[in-house]
């Protein structure tokens, strides 16, 4: 049983890595990273509901926090 669980998991997380790699790539993809007191790029997000969040919508009208939480799984 323990076996059988460990290979649907497996297949699982296959389909989900590919299914990730299959988006198409946006034509704005940097290769070098944000220097300090540069202006952020535009990207999209989605927030606490599932809603996609872009950065300009916010750009400009009111602070923006990013926090990038790195989970423990």
């Amino acid at each position: 049983m323990k076996v059988l669980t460990a290979f649907c998991q497996t297949i699982i997380l296959l389909a989900a890595s590919m299914a990730a790699n299959s988006q198409p790539q946006s034509a704005d993809v940097r290769s070098t990273p944000v220097s300090v007191g540069e202006m952020a790029p535009n990207f999209t997000l989605e927030d606490q509901n599932k809603n996609k969040v872009r950065l300009s919508a916010a750009r400009g009208k009111s602070p923006v926090v990013l926090v990038f939480y790195r989970g423990y799984w």
